[in-house]
């Protein structure tokens, strides 16, 4: 027998003794070596595996089991009297409730691999009384033997939105989410909405899946710290929206992954405006969309993360930051490798920034800077312009509206092309300096989309 073997076994005793005597008896070898204190810790540890999903009440009301389509409706038992009695209750479009009072505690156990469907689920939505959650969520899946589980099987939303809009829910932070294997949409939006919880439960999954942890805690507004998120190796929107609009969240996750997938960060923080510092950003290798919006709207957040990735993927910072009206220092931008919406709106409307990062690319890419610094009213100087082609929409509204702008030097050469500039300097300052190489025909780039009206024009150095 493994030790994992061994340890799953010991999950299911139901004594210390039949520990100790199962240990003494028939499975002593050189990795179990242990006293009888030391058994009787690692019992605790291991007994918390088989309690099942379990709601501790703090205050009279009902606990409501709803379905959001009648033809997905799931058939969950629950006891209110340590396990001794299990009744059955079916979810339903209005929802059939549990009548609880505080000091209840009320277990569940279920038989069913997912409680969701694409775009339809079965949630506690609507309950009326305070509460926490402790025990193994796995109890949903396997009624009996769910203490060993660690994995998600393939079907798909396992924990769609399962307390989602629960606003009584103050505490999760011993409920167990053991599996360490996930599977597309199992956390999907499950804490979405419980506007009373102070405390994440951990979440150990080193091996993740499409969009697992996508909105879980979105709209959590008293959830202050958040869980840690130990995957180096992310998936597809797999923390998108996690704590969108999670507006007393002060503390950000570590955020370990070198390995990125398309939209894997997208607005994982988006509106969290209490968030004054951002996590280290250590990847060099992006994805599609990898960072977009991910900062947006953050308004306490001052200093912006290092950003050492030299190769660029389409959109990967669109939108990062945002409206984070309180940034005054940008991270250094070292890419030389662009591609079409990697900086879009990246600063748009960071009206506390006043110096913008170097932009040192050569070769631009369609939309590459596209509304880059719109709004930024306290910017004075743009970034050098080293690029000698200019491509599709590159500046496209780049520098719009940044009022105390006053000096540009752009060494574009070749300009031809359509809608490069469109409105890139709409907005600025009255006055100010445009540095140019004198070979460079701006006739054809009139008003907002050329050299600024009341501007002097200098040959660039």
């Amino acid at each position: 027998m493994t030790q994992e073997e061994y340890i799953n076994k010991i999950k299911r005793f139901d004594t210390v003794e039949e520990y100790e005597y199962d240990r003494e008896t028939n499975y002593i070898n050189h990795w179990v070596s242990l006293t009888k204190e030391t058994n009787e810790v690692n019992y605790e540890v291991e007994k918390k595996y088989r309690e099942p999903l379990t709601f501790v009440i703090q205050s009279d009301g009902n606990i409501r089991w709803k379905a959001s389509r009648a033809s997905d409706t799931r058939t969950i038992k629950y006891s209110k009297d340590n396990g001794q009695t299990w009744i059955s209750i079916a979810s339903s479009i209005d929802g059939n409730s549990i009548s609880v009072e505080s000091g209840n505690t009320i277990q569940f156990r279920g038989y069913y691999e997912s409680y969701g469907t694409n775009y339809y689920y079965n949630c506690f939505s609507g309950s009326t009384c305070s509460f926490s959650v402790k025990g193994n969520i796995m109890s949903l899946i396997n009624s009996t033997n769910f203490a060993a589980l660690t994995s998600l099987s393939d079907k798909y939303y396992t924990f769609y939105n399962l307390f989602k809009d629960c606003t009584g829910l103050t505490d999760a932070s011993e409920l167990l989410l053991p599996a360490t294997t996930l599977t597309n949409y199992c956390y999907y939006s499950m804490f979405e909405g419980c506007t009373s919880l102070i405390q994440a439960p951990e979440l150990p999954a080193t091996t993740l899946s499409g969009s697992c942890y996508n909105s879980m805690f979105a709209g959590c507004t008293s959830l202050t710290t958040a869980p840690a998120l130990p995957a180096t190796t992310l998936a597809s929107y797999c923390y998108s929206e996690m704590f969108y609009g999670c507006t007393n969240l002060t503390t950000a996750p570590v955020l370990p992954a070198t390995t990125l997938a398309g939209s894997c960060y997208a607005n994982m923080f988006q509106g969290c405006t209490s968030l004054t510092t951002a996590p280290e950003l250590s990847a060099t290798t992006l994805a599609h969309s990898c960072y977009a919006l991910m900062f947006k709207g953050c308004t306490s957040l001052t200093t912006a993360p290092a950003l050492p990735a030299t190769t660029l993927a389409e959109s990967c910072y669109s939108n990062m930051f945002e409206n984070c009206s309180s940034l005054v220092n940008a991270p250094e931008l070292p890419a030389t490798a662009l591609d079409n919406y990697c900086y879009a709106s990246m600063f748009s409307n960071c009206t506390s920034l006043t110096t913008a990062p170097a932009l040192p690319a050569t070769t631009l890419a369609q939309t590459c800077y596209y509304y880059m610094f719109r709004d930024c009213t306290g910017l004075t100087d743009a970034p050098e312009l080293p690029a000698t082609t200019l491509v599709v929409d590159c500046y496209r509204c780049m520098f719009q509206r940044c009022s105390s702008l006053n000096y540009i030097k752009c060494l574009a050469t070749n300009i031809s092309e359509n809608g490069c500039t469109i409105n890139w300097v709409q907005g600025v300052a009255s006055t100010g300096t445009f540095e140019c190489p004198a070979s460079t025909n701006w006739s054809s780039k009139t008003g907002t989309s050329g050299i600024p009206s009341g501007w002097t024009r200098v040959d660039a150095s």
